[in-house]
């Protein structure tokens, strides 16, 4: 049992055999739950306008949506509920893109079993309560309005701790404003501010709902990304500087704000703390600022 509360579910599914699975599989593992079935994503949308849920499970082939439209709608109507993509076989790329897009996870429903859609679904509602339960604690950095140290160290173990067991990579970035000691000393510290401000904006823009943004202390930030390998990360650091270029231009920065970031990779098979995590990403992050000097 997840919790002494019964968890909310929509799922949206238009195969009554997927549907009778999905139910059938929750009721033997004991999952206490109040599972809401509809067939099209108007009727889920409609649901979820009047109703609070705990999770959503998405088909991505539905009579009226097909592809990411339907992530893209939930996340527009109810921002903080996580979504989880059941997809076919030819619709694995798509799947990876919503994930990428903000989805929590995804399941290929030909190659999962039970023990698998239960962890996907305990997964998700575990992270999300935990999220509540962070929110209600002082753990929001009160300028950038995003996780400050400790928040990210609390919720990021867990994540390590989940990608472990479910034998998941991870990527940490770890973010720098340059020069903010100048920008301070030369334009005061409310300009400074605004610069890290800015920075969490772009940040904000460039992750998904599903990655980890703090702001450590000072100008130092770290991202935790579900992504596969550095791949991913490398994908986003490219974003970001683009991201920074057109604020500069749109804002009218008299400076040039830029961003130095360190990468580093969570091995599931040899696992390690979220400080050691951070460290090497920060160790990563000067030998890239060194390099720009």
């Amino acid at each position: 049992m997840i919790s002494d509360r019964q968890f909310k579910i929509l799922l949206i599914e238009d195969n009554p055999a997927d549907v009778l699975l999905l139910k059938e599989s929750m009721i033997d593992a004991q999952f206490d739950f109040n599972m809401q079935n509809v067939s099209s994503l108007s009727t889920g949308l409609a649901y979820l306008e009047e109703h609070k849920v705990d999770i959503v499970l998405l088909d991505l082939s539905l009579p009226d949506s097909r592809g990411l439209e339907g992530l893209t709608k939930i996340q527009q109507l109810t921002p903080g509920v996580p979504v989880v993509i059941l997809t076919g076989l030819d619709d694995e790329r798509v799947a990876e893109l919503a994930v990428i897009k903000g989805a929590q996870d995804y399941l290929i429903k030909a190659r999962v079993g039970v023990s698998a859609i239960l962890r996907v679904i305990r997964y998700s509602i575990d992270r999300a309560r935990l999220m509540d339960e962070i929110r209600s604690l002082a753990l929001i950095d009160e300028l950038t309005q995003v996780y400050n140290r400790r928040g990210f160290l609390t919720l990021g173990q867990h994540q390590l701790r989940v990608a472990s067991r479910s034998k998941t990579f991870m990527t940490l970035l770890f973010a720098d404003v340059d020069d903010l000691k100048v920008i301070n000393d030369n334009l005061g510290h409310q300009e400074g501010d605004r610069a890290l401000i800015e920075t969490v904006n772009i940040l904000k823009t460039t992750f998904r709902n599903s990655d980890i943004i703090a702001r450590l202390g000072g100008d130092e930030f770290a991202i935790l990304l579900t992504g596969p390998n550095s791949a991913i990360g490398n994908v986003f650091v490219s974003r970001v500087r683009s991201f920074v270029e057109k604020q500069i231009e749109a804002r009218g920065f008299s400076y040039k704000l830029s961003v130095s970031f360190g990468m580093a990779e969570y091995d599931p098979e040899h696992p390690i703390s979220i400080e050691e995590l951070v460290s090497k990403g920060d160790k990563s992050m000067y030998k890239q600022k060194r390099g720009k000097k």
